[in-house]
């Protein structure tokens, strides 16, 4: 396996892995909050699982944007690439990148979450203001998960032989 080869997996391991930290610690941040409310107000339990599982989603991106480096590099089928070494620093650094973004957006959405349990404990009808609130920080997962995904498919994906 060549160095550009493990430096490319590398990549796709740590967008995959730290992403999914990072959910991991926004849904324990959100679902705190939401377990101390339910012990109160157990009927707020559906207003409060969208707040809890929002966090969730920087996982699945990361997932996905790992299971695209593989694709990039043949290994879901067609031609196996080699990339360079060169080549496989740069979706290492993609990867790294990427799961920065991911990693502290899902913590600060577990937060902005968690602060949102406080509209569905006092004012139950306006949940969805708590979501808005929290879907504004996916925005940037999103961003992120886009701008990997161009420079994966327009910048280097092209180059790889």
């Amino acid at each position: 396996m060549s160095l550009g080869m493990m430096f490319s997996l590398l990549g796709a391991i740590i967008v995959s892995t730290i992403s999914g930290i990072g959910s991991a610690i926004g849904i324990s941040i959100s679902g705190s909050a939401a377990n101390g409310l339910l012990s109160e107000e157990p009927e707020k339990f559906g207003k409060s699982l969208i707040l809890v599982a929002l966090p969730g989603t920087q996982g699945i991106y990361g997932l996905v944007s790992g299971v695209v480096i593989l694709i990039v590099l043949g290994l879901f089928g067609g031609e196996v690439k080699d990339p360079s070494t060169m080549q496989g620093l740069a979706i290492l650094g993609v990867g790294i990148f990427e799961s920065l973004v991911l990693w502290w957006s899902g913590i600060f959405q577990g937060k902005t979450c968690a602060a949102g349990m406080g509209i569905v404990a006092k004012n139950p009808e306006h949940a969805m203001k708590g979501v808005v609130n929290g879907v504004m920080v996916e925005t940037y997962a999103v961003f992120g998960f886009l701008a990997a995904s161009l420079i994966l498919f327009i910048a280097i994906a092209p180059g790889l032989k």
